[in-house]
């Protein structure tokens, strides 16, 4: 019954800690019509991306790059290449990838800018 039990909590702590969603934390992507990596992106990650780890942490919002910011929303610089990806915590911007990396590296850099989040901050 304990190893039950254990197994459970396990299993409980697992699942929160890699689908829990920050209701704040998004990742913005910009676009514009044309945009042939756009077009890639949608067809090899957009596709899937909801489904992923990273994009149950991160959920896209796309917008076009002529599109003003979500309300509460504050970014570094505009962005001028499509498509640029934006990842916001409680709305502000944590980082960013200008350009489509192809499928093999996306996952990889998204989950770099997340752990950005998550690593413990320095007290100085």
């Amino acid at each position: 019954m304990v190893r039950v039990l254990a197994l459970f909590a396990f299993l409980i702590a697992e699942v929160f800690s890699v689908t829990a969603v920050n209701a704040e934390t998004r990742l913005l992507m910009f676009e514009e019509q044309g945009c042939p990596y756009c077009e890639a992106w949608h067809e090899e990650i957009g596709v899937v991306y909801d489904k992923t780890d990273e994009g149950k942490r991160a959920p896209v919002t796309v917008l076009d790059l002529d599109d003003p910011l979500p309300a509460g929303v504050e970014i570094g610089l505009v962005p001028y290449y499509t498509p640029t990806f934006i990842l916001i915590s409680d709305g502000v911007e944590i980082d960013r990838i200008e350009g489509y990396p192809g499928e093999d590296f996306f996952y990889w850099m998204v989950e770099k800018m997340l752990a950005k989040i998550s690593a413990p901050t320095s007290s100085s």
